[in-house]
């Protein structure tokens, strides 16, 4: 068993796909060694900024040799077709092949034994096919348009059990031979070397300043940033995604520390963090209060003689320009009041048939100021936050800093004197993003963001433009996931068809969708995601589906209360045993309807009730049904569903002494009657079909 070591040298490789490259490097060869009959140990692949590194443990010499049988025509067929058979695989008389006997008759065979290839030969195919075949998501074209690749290649170093394969690749005007030479840091070690395997790669490369594992060198730039800022006396703000990102800038990371310049700090801090993130990849510092400090941390590619003293000067003075940008947009943007910007909306396209933000941000107020009693805010201040919330979109400092909506509403209004309830629901109002996004609890934030993904879900599902398959690109999926947080983890009780009806009349004419179907397909839409939601939280599935069933429950709290009672209903014995017997009343019930092609409807004629076990089934279900409905008016799901527990013991009786199929027809509908009754009541609280297990 051998190593084989693959390295396609290049021009700089964007940090961000850089994962998935060393991802697809593994998996397309892997399948391709595995296509070919090649069994491996272990693969492992690496990526720098300027190359794509693969390692495949444990192959073998050469491919195994197989038989391939192949089934010919039946004996005595025509002549052509025993011709053709013999020349697609190369007899010269069909008595070279095996007459076999199968339930068909007699057949021919023919069995070619296949000799396995070298696994070099196979190897040097398997390296042209990745390079043509690799998906990269934005590239170049090469060789006249034949193949894509994302940059330059300079080399491809391929060795298997320290020899180098034969091949070679055509690339652009040039052709790369296979072999065995690399180079490392582009100025600290540019000149070639030899390597032999992996270890020797590994070592080579890290003497030419290059740490080829991503993983060591993103825990060296995390680990070299905290010393550094240990030392200030300050602490580096979490950022995993610009530490990745960073990690796929440099081959040889070397951390240093520079400082903002102090006018810079009386600009909006998520302003500066921004910037620097975004222009210049550089982490953003704390002070021992949790705020900006004036300093930042930068991975630098390369070693200096002066310790980074010109390349730190160097990096503030570029930082010093870039903010001076943003002090600019900050002092221009304060000239004009926020309310002044609000008829620029009229020119910026919510969706080319839902019209304007403007015309959304009239919706949005009418709603947000509905939806305000419900989250126990004032309605006046409601509509306040929706008119403005919008409005920093026309702003400098958004254009330049998209990811900064919302964030500079609340700076403008702060500084326009409006009042803070209302500012802070300004920058609350895109939240929450995500799973791990922090969800708003204000009363007025809550009012402002609801109303603002319950008009955007709205209008979509309103001109039937919905998420298909794993695509969704206005976020529905995500808006829909934002209100069931704000509700739920804010304890609201907020009829949803209501809110969806309110918010369908306030668009005028653009919606093509009729209401119903908008509004059921909505509500069918949030069951979906509320399963997801809850999927973490050990929530099962069919318990929300056999409660959203009902048809009647479209308040989250509430749903939720009832899924909770279930779901404890259903870890008792006696829950258990209620569902079984359920079920057998329903197959019952099924089978027997499709019998006679009629319907049971659960009326029940008490004169006919005969024996004393269905007496005492109809007694109990009678009150079951009047404790469940007084126990869901007080909305006690708990007890509601410890009155249908109660069911258990006559069910039990029921079917263990009467016999539902009487002889007399009109006692046999009755008791399928009384089986039908056993549904009814329990679909008091829940569509008990719709639960699994």
């Amino acid at each position: 068993m051998s190593e084989f070591l693959l390295e396609l040298h290049s021009e700089e490789i964007p940090a961000r796909m850089q994962a998935k490259a060393a991802a697809d490097l593994k998996n397309i060869v892997s399948n391709q060694l595995k296509g070919a009959g090649l069994a491996f140990t272990d693969a492992r692949a690496f990526v720098t900024p300027r190359r794509l590194a693969l390692v495949i443990d444990g192959l073998p010499e050469k491919q195994p040799d197989v038989s391939e049988e192949k089934k010919g025509p039946k004996v005595g067929a025509h002549e052509k077709a025993l011709e053709g058979f013999m020349k697609a695989n190369g007899l010269t008389s069909i008595d070279q092949a095996e007459i076999r006997n199968t339930p068909k008759g007699d057949f021919y065979f023919v069995v070619n034994e296949i000799k396995g290839r070298e696994t070099t030969e196979v190897l040097s195919e398997i390296v042209v096919e990745t390079i043509k075949s690799f998906p990269w998501p934005k590239s170049m074209k090469w060789s006249k348009n034949s193949f894509r690749w994302v940059r330059p290649l300079h080399s491809i170093l391929a060795i298997f059990k320290g020899e180098t394969l034969k091949g070679s690749f055509d690339f652009g005007n040039q052709t790369l031979e296979f072999c065995n030479r690399t180079r490392g840091h582009r100025f600290l070690a540019p000149d070639w070397f030899e390597v032999k395997n992996l270890d020797d790669y590994l070592h080579k490369l890290r003497l030419a300043k290059v740490l080829v594992d991503e993983n060591e060198r993103r825990d060296l730039i995390e680990t070299q940033a905290k010393e550094l800022c240990v030392a200030e006396g300050v602490t580096l703000k979490d950022d995993q995604g610009l530490l990745n990102e960073v990690t796929g800038l440099v081959e040889w990371p070397v951390l240093l520390m520079g400082r903002i310049a102090d006018r810079f700090m009386t600009v909006p801090h998520e302003v500066l963090s921004t910037s620097m993130k975004e222009h210049q990849k550089y982490f953003s510092v704390l002070d021992k209060d949790g705020k900006l400090a004036n300093r930042f941390v930068f991975a630098a590619n390369t070693e200096t003689a002066d310790e980074g003293k010109t390349i730190i000067s160097g990096n503030e003075r570029v930082l010093a320009s870039r903010l001076s940008d943003a002090e600019f947009f900050w002092d221009q943007d304060k000239k004009s009041k926020l309310e002044t910007r609000v008829d620029g909306l009229k020119s910026i396209v919510f969706q080319a048939k839902l019209g304007t933000l403007a015309e959304k941000i009239v919706r949005v107020q009418d709603l947000a100021g509905n939806i305000a009693e419900q989250t126990g805010c004032n309605p006046v201040y409601a509509r306040r936050a929706a008119e403005l919330a919008k409005a920093d979109l026309s702003t400098g400092m958004v254009y330049e800093f998209p990811e900064l909506q919302g964030i500079m509403g609340r700076y403008y209004a702060l500084h326009d004197g409006e009042s803070p309830l209302v500012a802070e629901a300004i920058a609350d109002h895109y939240s929450p993003l995500g799973p791990s996004d922090r969800c708003p609890s204000a009363p007025i934030s809550v009012a402002v963001a609801l109303a603002d993904k319950i008009d955007t879900l709205v209008g979509f599902f309103g001109i039937d433009e919905l998420p298909t398959g794993s695509k969704d690109p206005f976020a529905l999926r995500r808006a829909a996931l934002s209100i069931i947080r704000l509700i739920t983890e804010n304890s609201l009780q907020i009829n949803l068809r209501q809110a969806f009806a309110a918010s369908f009349s306030a668009y005028t004419g653009q919606l093509t969708q009729p209401e119903d179907k908008t509004i059921d397909g909505l509500m069918s839409f949030i069951a979906d995601r509320l399963k997801v939601a809850l999927k973490d939280k050990g929530v099962r599935h069919d318990l929300i589906t056999a409660v959203f069933a009902l048809g009647d429950e479209d308040d989250l709290v509430r749903l939720l209360a009832r899924v909770d009672a279930l779901a404890g209903l259903l870890k008792t014995d006696d829950g258990v045993n209620l569902l079984a017997a359920y079920r057998r009343a329903a197959n019952i019930v099924r089978i027997e309807e499709k019998k006679d092609k009629a319907v049971f409807d659960a009326t029940v004629d008490t004169v006919l009730l005969q024996q004393s076990e269905e007496q005492a089934l109809h007694g109990a279900l009678e009150k079951a049904s009047q404790e469940a409905t007084k126990a869901l008016e007080r909305e006690d799901f708990t007890g509601a569903m410890a009155a249908l527990a109660g069911l258990r013991p006559p069910m039990d009786a029921f079917f263990d002494k009467v016999t539902v199929n009487d002889d007399d027809p009109t006692l046999r509908k009755n008791r399928l009657c009384l089986l039908s009754r056993i549904g009814v009541i329990l679909g008091q609280v829940a569509d008990f079909s719709r639960i699994e297990g």
